[in-house]
């Protein structure tokens, strides 16, 4: 359901006007009307602002979150030096810097030792006083083929380590001239092997103590953040709404339109009463962009972010949210299609809502009807696990209520072909209630003849009367095709209509992704049990431990797969072929109240 608004116009006098903003965003119920979105700098700066603060805060909620798995709340080491919400960002993000650096560097001196190990350790000090006295020293590698052992008797060269196929050696000579030799000359090191190690424990130590400190500020100091992130936020709004705002009288007088929900005016208006507040109220124009505040019962309001996936409804239709809730519920346990695959999701969802916070909640209630959902397909369907309960003899009239694979297929194109009708129905329904009787007979139209089609060629029970209700239904959408067009301006766009019946048919087809999503993944669960099976019977002592454990992880991946796909193809036969043939125009704004984030 989407909550009627009603707009106020309010006029306020330029002295008093920040006070009324300040009053109004207390009470917190107005939805401020944007005739711009283009704001000045200092706008465009905070929102800069905003998302440092932001990743920030996500970058220190994570920090939280692995101290105190580690029973680390309370962490000693790291001074909390920062005071204000400011502060700590600019301390969090130098510091978040400076770790990164610190781990490169590590990196880059560990790849440093490792190349120059090869050379043992030395003195570079050494080479460079050699070097002052005319004794040059250089490094060269060469591969054991190359390698010439008359090198050593025509040179001063000293092998110093061989590791196949390379040799790594040293050629001492009293001037500056290369002899001839087939290898690679390598650059003297600036640090030996002994200092990299240094610099390496140096930056470990600088690197620990860094993560010790951005540790113990996002533990005790990440409330500070919030505080801040709200207070940029709250300034954001402020100076939107006086971008939003209109002048008048010379400037002495401010101008300012919002909606608010009409269940939530009472507080509103007895605040402008009591301050003599001049304002004005009209009923919400449909033209305007009027902002969408949906109020639905339990169930379907765990749909709500799933059906803003895609759009919000627009003001004048419906909130569809209601209608497609139980669908989705039936589709994913149709794809999943294994009763125990959902008792497992139900299980799970139900263990982690008892610690969870307050707003994850809601997604593992909808996680929790989705296995129910689950559970009663994979019930119809008789998949357990990957075993086929139509094969368990044990069961015995319980296997009655279950479907083969040929009559899942037939229920799916069933159920498609129930929920485009019972869309076009919703179409009907909105389109008398917003334009009249006229308009609502186009889809009637269509639920006449699909029910004749389906009756003559399925059903069968008004046999000789089929034939008149499709005609009787082709009648309809001729002449109510377009209700302000003529008599020929009808005719002509209610048989190019008329082709549409191939679309029809086409979204129908579009369910079968529901019978072959729920085989297919009891498929890869008959596949799991037959090579697990395989790997129990292969060794006597060993084999059943690994049998359990490839269950658990093939299952367990089975799930997480099939889990993904049954949730993205509901997703699509909602948003396409439902939302299609029930009308939505979607396009719908937020409701977002201007309000006091700090103490609401």
């Amino acid at each position: 359901m989407i909550v009627p608004m009603v707009k106020y116009t309010f006029l306020a006098y330029h002295q008093d006007y920040e006070k009324f903003l300040e009053d109004i965003r207390n009470i917190g119920v107005l939805d401020i009307v944007e005739k711009t979105r283009e704001y000045g700098t200092e706008v465009r700066e905070k929102l800069d602002e905003l998302k440092q603060v932001r990743q920030a805060l996500l970058f220190m909620r994570k920090l939280k979150e692995e101290a105190l798995k580690k029973k680390e709340a309370e962490i000693p080491s790291g001074p909390v030096v920062p005071k204000t919400g400011a502060e700590t960002v600019d301390r969090i993000l130098s510091l978040r810097d400076k770790k990164e650096w610190l781990k490169l560097h590590y990196h880059h001196l560990e790849k440093q030792i490792k190349s120059q190990s090869v050379w043992g350790d030395f003195s570079v000090d050494m080479i460079r006083k050699l070097t002052e006295n005319k004794v040059f020293i250089r490094l060269f590698v060469a591969s054991e083929k190359k390698f010439l052992p008359e090198w050593t008797n025509q040179h001063n060269i000293f092998v110093i380590n061989t590791i196949s196929p390379l040799i790594y050696f040293a050629l001492v000579s009293e001037t500056d001239e290369i002899p001839e030799l087939d290898a690679e000359e390598i650059r003297i090191p600036e640090e030996s092997v002994n200092q990299l190690k240094r610099h390496q424990e140096q930056a470990k130590a600088e690197l620990a103590d860094v993560e010790n400190e951005l540790t113990a500020l996002s533990v005790n100091q990440i409330g500070a953040v919030e505080h801040y992130l709200l207070e940029i936020e709250q300034s954001i709004d402020l100076q939107k709404v006086l971008g939003n705002t209109k002048t008048a009288v010379d400037d002495h007088v401010k101008i300012v339109e919002a909606y608010a929900p009409v269940d939530e005016t009472k507080a509103l208006e007895d605040y402008l009463d009591k301050n003599d507040i001049a304002w004005i109220t009209e009923k919400a124009d449909p033209a305007d962009r009027i902002p969408i505040k949906q109020k639905n019962n339990r169930f379907a309001k765990l749909y709500e972010p799933v059906g803003k996936l895609f759009s919000l409804p627009s003001y004048t239709e419906m909130d569809l949210t209601p209608f497609f809730a139980p669908f989705f519920m039936m589709f994913f346990g149709f794809c999943l299609g294994d009763l125990g695959y959902g008792l497992v999701i139900v299980a799970g969802a139900t263990w982690y809502k008892r610690k969870a916070k307050e707003d994850v909640k809601p997604i593992l209630s909808l996680a929790q009807f989705l296995g129910i959902g689950t559970i009663i397909l994979g019930t119809l369907t008789g998949t357990f696990f990957g075993i086929n309960l139509l094969e368990v003899e044990s069961l015995g009239n319980l296997r009655n209520i279950m479907l083969d694979s040929q009559k899942v297929f037939y229920l799916s194109l069933a159920v498609g072909m129930f929920q485009i009708m019972f869309g076009m129905a919703l179409k009907a329904a909105n389109n008398y209630r917003l334009f009249g009787w006229q308009y609502a007979m186009l889809p009637i139209g269509w639920l006449v003849m699909l029910f004749g089609i389906i009756d003559a060629a399925l059903v069968k029970m008004l046999p000789g009367i089929n034939m008149f209700i499709i005609y009787a239904g082709i009648g309809i959408i001729i002449i109510f095709s377009d209700p302000a067009s003529g008599i020929f301006g009808r005719l002509g766009k209610g048989i190019w209509e008329l082709y549409g019946i191939s679309g029809i048919f086409g979204d129908v087809l579009s369910y079968v992704r529901l019978f072959a999503l729920g085989i297919s993944g009891a498929i890869l669960g008959f596949v799991v049990n037959t090579i697990a099976l395989q790997i129990k019977d292969s060794y006597p002592i060993i084999g059943p431990i690994f049998f359990v454990i490839f269950l658990i992880v093939g299952h367990g991946a089975n799930l997480l797969i099939s889990s993904l796909g049954a949730f993205v193809h509901p997703m699509r036969l909602t948003f396409v072929e439902f939302y299609k043939n029930a009308g939505f125009a979607g396009g719908g704004k937020e409701y977002t109240p201007f309000r006091n984030k700090l103490i609401n």
